[in-house]
C-alpha cells in the first residue's frame, strides 16, 4: 500500500512530549526570578532541536517542537488572546482520582489578537525540522465548554453569536499568519466532543442551562468559521479525548452521542481519535465518517508505560477498517505524552517506545509510515 503523502501520515502523533527535566528546572527559575527569559528560550531552543531530531529519527514523518515552551495545552494559548483570563475553577469536576485545582479558561472583556499569539513557536520548529512540521492549537469551543455561559462576560457578550464572530476572526487571523510562516499542517485540539459522550457532563450542562445535544453543532458552527479561511494546500486535523492530566482522565463513554454531528459537521480533513480503553466504545460510530476523511486511531496509551502488544494494535486496526477503508485509517498515541508541563506517569524512554511502536506497526500494516 503507499505511504499517505498528506497528513495525517499512517504514523503520527499529537503532538505534547514530557518535558525535558532541564526545561522543568529552568522554567522554576524563570518563575523565581533566578532566570531570565531569553536564558529558557535558549534552553528550550536546545531541547527542542533535540526532540525534533530524535522523533526524525525514529521514522515520524509528522514533527512537533513538545509543546515545550507551554505549560498547558490550552490555556497558554487561549490566555494570549486579549479579553481572556485564565482562572482557578472551584466547580470544575475533577479528574479521576485527583483532587488537584483545575483552572479555566474565561471571557472577561471584548476578545482582540493584537499580536500573533504562538505563530514565534512554529518559526523555530519549522526553522529546525526537515520533515512536515505539525503546530497544534486548542480548539475555540474550549472557551465555552469547561465554564459555560458563566464563562463568558454578558456585558461584553449579551449575543453568543458576537462572541463566535470575534473568536473566529482572530482565529483566522492566527492561521493566516502561521501558514505565511510555513505550517502546512495544523491541529486542533478539542475535549468538548468527547466530553458530551459522557452522561455525568450532560447531566452538567443541562444543570447549568444548555442542551447537551445542541452544543455539538455549535462547536462545530465555531471550528469551520476558526478555519474558514485556511489557504490551500493547509491539512487541518481535530483531535479529541476525554481528559489527559498526569495519566488521569475526566470522561468515559463511546462516541455514539455525537459521532454523527462531528463527522458531518466540521470541516477538517481527518480525525485523532481516543481508541486505548474501553472508555471510548466501539468502532461503530466510525460508519458515520465521510468518504475520504481520514481516522487517526489512537490505538497507543500515553497514560501508562506498559507498552502495547504490536499484534493487537494490528487487529484493532482490522476492526476499524470494518467502517473507514485501511487507506484512510492511520495510527498514533491516544493523547499527547504531557498536556501540561507535568507530564503523565511515564518516563522518557517509554515515550520514545511507544513512538517507535506506532511507526513500526504503520510499516508493517501500510509499507510506510
Amino acid at each position: 500500500m503507499t505511504a499517505s503523502i498528506r497528513p495525517p501520515f499512517r504514523a503520527d502523533q499529537v503532538g505534547s512530549l514530557l518535558r525535558p527535566a532541564q526545561v522543568k528546572a529552568a522554567r522554576a527559575k524563570v518563575e523565581r526570578g533566578e532566570m531570565s527569559a531569553e536564558a529558557l528560550r535558549e534552553i528550550e531552543d536546545r531541547c527542542i532541536r533535540d526532540a525534533v531530531a530524535r522523533q526524525e529519527a525514529l521514522g515520524l514523518e509528522a514533527i512537533t517542537d513538545g509543546e515545550y515552551r507551554r505549560g498547558w495545552w490550552n490555556h497558554d494559548f487561549l490566555g494570549k488572546i486579549d479579553g481572556v483570563e485564565v482562572v482557578l475553577d472551584e466547580q470544575s469536576v475533577k479528574f479521576v482520582g485527583s483532587d488537584d485545582p483545575r483552572f479555566t479558561s474565561t471571557v472577561a472583556r471584548k476578545l482582540r489578537r493584537s499580536r500573533a499569539l504562538m505563530v514565534d513557536h512554529f518559526k523555530y520548529l519549522r526553522s529546525v525540522a526537515s520533515k512536515t512540521p505539525k503546530f497544534c492549537i486548542p480548539s475555540p469551543s474550549i472557551l465555552y465548554h469547561r465554564g459555560g455561559r458563566r464563562a463568558i462576560s454578558r456585558e461584553a457578550y449579551p449575543d453568543l453569536d458576537e462572541l463566535w464572530s470575534d473568536v473566529g476572526r482572530i482565529y483566522q487571523e492566527e492561521i493566516r499568519d502561521l501558514a505565511a510562516a510555513g505550517c502546512t499542517y495544523l491541529q486542533i485540539d478539542d475535549t468538548s466532543f468527547s466530553f458530551l459522550c459522557d452522561g455525568k457532563f450532560r447531566d452538567s450542562c443541562r444543570a447549568r442551562g444548555d442542551d447537551p445535544d445542541a452544543l455539538p453543532h455549535m462547536y462545530a458552527k465555531a471550528i469551520n468559521l476558526a478555519i474558514a479561511d485556511r489557504p490551500q494546500g493547509m491539512t487541518i486535523a481535530m483531535h479529541t479525548c476525554r481528559g489527559n492530566w498526569k495519566s488521569t482522565w475526566l470522561a468515559e463513554g463511546g462516541y455514539d452521542p455525537i459521532a454523527e454531528t462531528v463527522f458531518s459537521e466540521t470541516d477538517v480533513d481527518g480525525y485523532f481519535l481516543e481508541y486505548d480503553s474501553e472508555r471510548a466504545g466501539s468502532f461503530e460510530p466510525l460508519r458515520f465518517v465521510p468518504k475520504g476523511k481520514k481516522v487517526v486511531l489512537g490505538l497507543v496509551s500515553t497514560k501508562t508505560p506498559v507498552l502495547e502488544n504490536k499484534d493487537d494494535l494490528k487487529r484493532r486496526i482490522a476492526e476499524a477498517a470494518k467502517y473507514v477503508p485501511l487507506e484512510n485509517l492511520c495510527i498514533s498515541p491516544q493523547c499527547g505524552f504531557a498536556s501540561s508541563h507535568h507530564g503523565n506517569m511515564l518516563s522518557e524512554d517509554d515515550q520514545w517506545n511507544k513512538l517507535s511502536l506506532v511507526v513500526k506497526v504503520a510499516r508493517e500494516v501500510w509499507g510506510s509510515a
